[in-house]
């Protein structure tokens, strides 16, 4: 509390209450968001994919990483804004597949375990099935077996519609845990996205119809090697199929609990019609550790 007759400590404070000084604002320079700034100066990204780059260590502002796409980046004295360096790692270099079979329309290949079957967002440093032609069908990333590419828009159409309309046939092997108490049977069973966990699907009866056919051809009573054939083709149906009956593939890390080098689930075959009207089936034999298992 001020007391009349006791001198003021801060003179100058005084002076500046008195109106005899006047405080001088400090002007706030304009600032803009690295994620706004990184779309202007690069249009080749949309912002979703340049923020992942930043979250991702690639970007920086005279050597020091930005860590956070809304990161406020100060206007430069000349107003023009700061250049931010993208510095994204190369593409890795595809594997060099040998085609089940090629023409000028499709190519067939046998995807190895491990490979994407097309980018997460915009760009991946990943390869993909995607470097090899055009996306027409997608097998899981740890999935391997026969993929059809299409080296052209309209052979790439041609190909989707008859997956639209169940017009291929497809067979794949696995190796589940336990043996079945049925060695053949019909699993009829609605999936549907599971709502606690959106990145994996569950047996509901909201779900839409999914339908496989399983055989089994080979089985020690710890595993057993399976022929499934779906008659849908929902997202991770023979993985929810598989593990709904108390089998689930072995290796499958979502829905499965035993671990293994791999996920034991290959795209043994596919029949289809390729541009011209003929009929065929690709095959791809089974990977030396389906055996190595049983």
């Amino acid at each position: 509390m001020y007391r009349p007759g006791k001198k003021f400590s801060k003179p100058e404070l005084s002076r500046v209450i008195n109106g005899d000084i006047e405080i001088k604002k400090e002007e706030r320079k304009e600032r803009k968001r690295a994620d706004l700034i990184l779309v202007e100066q690069h249009p080749e990204f949309n912002r979703s994919t340049l923020q992942n780059f930043i979250k991702s260590g690639y970007v920086s502002l005279d050597g020091q990483t930005i860590k956070k796409p809304n990161a406020e980046i100060e206007i430069n004295a000349d107003g023009t804004w700061p250049i931010l360096k993208l510095d994204v790692p190369k593409r890795e270099t595809p594997p060099d597949l040998k085609p089940i079979y090629e023409d000028d329309n499709v190519i067939v290949l046998n995807k190895p375990a491990g490979l994407l079957s097309m980018a997460k967002g915009e760009f991946t440093t990943e390869p993909t099935l995607e470097d090899y032609g055009l996306l027409v069908h997608r097998l899981d990333r740890d999935t391997s077996g026969v993929v059809i590419l299409a080296k052209n828009e309209a052979t790439q159409s041609f190909l989707r519609k008859q997956f639209q309309d169940r017009k291929t046939h497809k067979t794949y092997y696995a190796i589940v845990e336990g043996r079945p108490k049925l060695d053949e049977a019909k699993i009829d069973l609605p999936i549907e996205r599971s709502i606690k966990s959106p990145t994996t699907f569950i047996v509901s009866p909201s779900g839409k119809p999914s339908v496989t056919f399983y055989k089994v051809l080979k089985s020690d009573g710890k595993y057993s090697l399976l022929e499934l054939k779906p008659v849908t083709g929902r997202t991770h149906q023979l993985r929810v199929h598989l593990k709904y009956l108390g089998h689930p593939i072995l290796g499958d890390r979502v829905y499965g609990d035993k671990e293994a080098d791999r996920l034991f689930l290959h795209a043994k075959n596919l029949e289809i019609t390729i541009p011209g009207g003929e009929r065929k089936t690709f095959e791809a034999p089974l990977p030396k550790e389906f055996s190595d298992v049983l």
